[in-house]
């Protein structure tokens, strides 16, 4: 008999700081994801590079620090990755800062993060991700 069970989806935390980004990880893989993590851009892009897991989408905080800043990757992940749904996370001075550098948006989700609420909008995002494919 087939496992018609869907494959977990997959996500990407990056953030600098580990013990955000451990906790918030911990969290989603309670919630039923498979979680990688990436304390910088250039962690991001060889996960997404080497393709070793399908990706469904990117929590970013918006000052990440790598190759990339976090706006910057986020155009880089909608051009070689466009099925990777991209969430940036900043606080409002880090918004204030890059306001003239945002590509389409804002940050979606605020730091500290509340573990509820990110998984909720992952959850949502991914639904309408999912709705639009059909």
């Amino acid at each position: 008999m087939a496992d018609d069970t869907p494959d977990p989806q997959c996500l990407i935390v990056a953030d600098a700081d580990v013990l955000i980004r451990n906790a918030l990880a911990e969290y989603l893989r309670h919630c039923g994801y498979k979680v990688l993590e990436a304390a910088t851009s250039d962690e991001v892009v060889i996960a997404l590079e080497e393709g070793a897991l399908k990706i469904d989408a990117l929590l970013a905080d918006a000052e990440l620090a790598g190759r990339y800043n976090a706006f910057d990757l986020r155009i880089w992940v909608r051009d070689h990755h466009p099925a990777v749904q991209v969430l940036m996370a900043g606080n409002v001075d880090t918004a204030a800062k890059a306001a003239g550098q945002l590509c389409d948006e804002g940050p979606h989700l605020q730091r500290p993060y509340d573990p509820e609420s990110v998984a909720a909008h992952i959850k949502r995002l991914l639904a309408a991700t999912r709705r639009q494919k059909r």
